[in-house]
């Protein structure tokens, strides 16, 4: 069975590629190029070889599903072509077919763990949820499972590379730019990103950072909701904050318990397949040693000094393969 994905050479793409050829059994993938991608480029898919073929309604013919990875642009011209030729199912990492109402929000790993039947509604368009709230479900669904939560608050901090490859070009090139006292380049963030924090981005950005916030609150609020194990855990305080990083999301998050179990019970209950739990006597984890990873590491969980109901929590989570594993999960679940 064989699965299109347009938007091949973007990040998210370059994700799909390396987990559908590692994996076992490999997942047959064609690939098609996105608005500004050749097509007629040889790349790899794992360790074999594989083409880059055009956009057109013969590229996805016979296709079981496609991943749409590319740009916003490249993914609304691929479902306009899909629309005239119905057939394949709609695997969206990009959010372009979001407010579409046959669209159905989707996250695998948070769905396993939540260890309820996912009902087969027949849906032909499924969007990944966003890896920030799929991270957050992940950890407070599995906190709820052990202990009850009162209330959360959660600082979510963004890296450049969920603004695809422009954004970790446009940080990169603003650091260079600094340290040699040239002009910043601002298409992406209207703003100096290079060695700071913002809370929002420049009025000229194309997308703002509240709606992100936004869009995670959303994503998150459905997850919490399904079904389940860990069904329940109230929905956080949150505030996105855009880092001076390329790679990886990092949390930083204040619970309170109905009745604190202490730190060691919540680092023996947290614990899953999708959730690494460094103890005490472990470094804490770091976006950058979590990179390449799937699921979420925790670490440096503590007690509030001053609320002896509530921990402090450090997560952190590769956004790229986060989204990529829940899209190849659910491809696998198509097939």
């Amino acid at each position: 069975m064989t699965f299109a994905l347009i938007g091949s050479e973007s990040l998210l793409g370059r994700e799909i590629r390396d987990l559908a050829g590692t994996c076992s059994p490999a997942l047959g993938l064609r690939l098609i190029a996105a608005l500004g991608e050749q097509p007629g480029k040889l790349t790899l898919v794992g360790d074999e070889p594989a083409l880059v073929s055009g956009l057109d309604a013969e590229s996805v013919a016979g296709a079981r599903a496609v991943f749409l990875a590319g740009s916003a642009e490249a993914s609304r011209q691929a479902l306009e072509l899909l629309d005239q030729q119905p057939g394949p199912a709609i695997i969206d990492l990009t959010g372009a077919a979001e407010e579409r109402p046959d669209a159905r929000l989707r996250a695998p790993l948070v769905e396993s763990e939540s260890e309820a039947e996912v009902e087969d509604d027949g849906a032909t368009v499924h969007v990944i949820a966003h890896p920030a709230a799929i991270a957050l479900a992940l950890f407070l669904r599995r906190l709820q499972a052990h202990d009850s939560i009162r209330r959360s608050v959660i600082q979510v901090f963004a890296p450049a590379s969920e603004h695809g490859m422009p954004g970790v070009e446009e940080l990169q090139q603003q650091t260079v730019s600094l340290l040699s006292f040239k002009p910043l380049p601002r298409a992406i963030f209207d703003t100096q990103i290079g060695f700071n924090l913002l809370a929002q981005y420049g009025e000229e950005a194309p997308a703002a950072l509240a709606d992100s916030e936004l869009r995670i609150e959303h994503h998150l609020a459905t997850l919490l909701g399904l079904p389940g194990e860990g069904e329940g855990a109230p929905m956080p305080s949150l505030r996105l904050v855009q880092a001076p990083v390329f790679h990886g999301y990092s949390f930083s998050a204040w619970v309170e318990f109905d009745g604190n179990p202490g730190v060691e019970a919540i680092e023996s209950g947290l614990a899953t397949a999708s959730i690494e739990v460094r103890g005490s006597e472990f470094e804490p984890p770091t976006n950058v040693s979590q990179a390449g990873q799937g699921g979420i590491a925790v670490g440096a969980i503590s007690l509030d000094r001053n609320n002896p109901e509530a921990c402090w929590f450090w997560l952190v989570a590769d956004n790229l393969r986060l989204a990529a594993e829940n899209a190849v999960a659910l491809a696998r679940q198509l097939t």
